[in-house]
């Protein structure tokens, strides 16, 4: 392909629509903006309009365009029946057929998906056109939209080394790409920041872009107890903050304790990247992007997966992770706040503990991911 004065280079972006798929692709965009000119690239998202807002995906320079998409909801009831028949038989066609006309007008040079059921049209609709698809799959095991649509894909970027349900004769083990700038903290810039105490160890608790109210819960019934012995940021979720902020108030009446209490919507890059590198210790649910996240930042980690994952990924993507040294899994069907706490001091009660775990995190990183997948599309784009 040539690389003539003038070429535009024009990539389509596809995927689910929550931060696990976005914020990868985000951090893949950052890193082939340095490695090719900014003027030679134009570069689109074509996926669901649910999930992550559209700011975070403009602001990188990227251009938006929506389209129907349809999902299989995996509980029982007449309901989730119905939908499925709808997204199956309505939703989906209206996204091939919104795919398609803006592929051939567009006449992008290739697809890179993150995977989910927002790439399904797009992907399909390329394979028609006949444009080379790429995909990323961030998870321990392969999605089922990603495995069916791995016919369709050249190449297969995969973040953990026994990615079960990939074609093998794809695959390429790069890790996740997480945002480069999320590495980038500062722990004294932290303090000020949260104006954190520093008389207890730091916990960061992370319920995903959209909050967990059942982490929120398990916190809220040892509020008191966890914060005699830890200083706290909490990021919460946006539905559930100022709830979560009154319930913490109401309980907590000493002054010391509350001023350890840090709580937050949502914890934007700037923020994130210092409350990462404050940390002691990082709690979160166990998708792809926060592991690879928490690892590239050294922290030792303890992961509460969501038990209603799809093909049960979370717990998978734990118990990998985990097996490294890093991280401590504790799964919802046996915890009790108790539990929770005792096994949270019992981390902390020897300090040699941490300190290889945070050893075995960077081990597992793969902080260049987002580069190596970028390196690959200059070379595909510009041979």
């Amino acid at each position: 392909m040539s690389n003539g004065k003038g070429k535009k280079h024009k990539i389509i972006l596809t995927g689910g629509g929550t931060g696990g798929h976005i914020f990868p692709l985000i951090a893949i965009v950052r890193e082939v903006k340095r490695i090719l000119p900014v003027e030679t690239l134009d570069i689109h998202y074509l996926g669901p309009k649910d999930g992550i807002p559209r700011k975070y995906i403009e602001r990188e320079g990227i251009k938006v365009k929506y389209i129907s998409a349809g999902k299989i909801r995996r509980y029982s009831g007449i309901q989730p029946f119905l939908q499925n028949l709808i997204d199956m038989f309505i939703k989906t066609p209206i996204g091939v057929v919104q795919s398609f006309i803006f592929l051939f007008s567009f006449s992008p040079d290739m697809i890179l998906s993150k995977g989910g059921y927002g790439s399904f049209p797009v992907i399909l609709s390329g394979r028609m056109l006949q444009i080379p698809s790429f995909m990323h799959e961030s998870d321990s095991v392969v999605g089922a939209a990603n495995k069916f649509l791995q016919r369709f894909i050249a190449e297969i970027f995969v973040a953990f080394p026994n990615t079960e349900g990939v074609d093998k004769a794809k695959m390429l083990v790069v890790g996740n790409p997480i945002r480069e700038e999320l590495i980038k903290g500062n722990k004294e810039k932290a303090r000020s920041i949260f104006n954190l105490k520093g008389e207890k160890p730091v916990l960061l608790i992370l319920g995903g872009s959209q909050g967990s109210e059942r982490i929120n819960d398990l916190l809220l019934s040892s509020i008191r107890m966890a914060l005699e012995d830890f200083e706290i940021i909490h990021q919460c979720g946006g539905k559930n903050h100022e709830q979560i902020a009154a319930e913490v108030n109401a309980v907590i009446t000493r002054k010391d304790l509350k001023e350890r209490y840090h709580a937050y919507p949502f914890l934007e890059e700037e923020k994130l990247k210092h409350a990462y590198k404050c940390a002691d210790l990082v709690v979160s649910r166990a998708g792809s992007g926060t592991i690879f996240e928490v690892a590239a930042n050294g922290r030792a980690g303890v992961f509460l997966p969501l038990p209603e994952s799809a093909q049960d990924h979370q717990v998978k993507n734990a118990y990998e992770y985990a097996a490294s040294g890093a991280a401590v899994v504790m799964e919802e069907g046996n915890l009790t706040s108790h539990f929770f706490l005792e096994k949270l001091r019992e981390i902390f009660s020897i300090r040699e503990q941490i300190e290889e775990m945070e050893k075995n995190a960077l081990k597992f990183a793969k902080p260049r991911a987002g580069y190596i997948v970028a390196a690959y599309i200059k070379e595909y784009l510009t041979r």
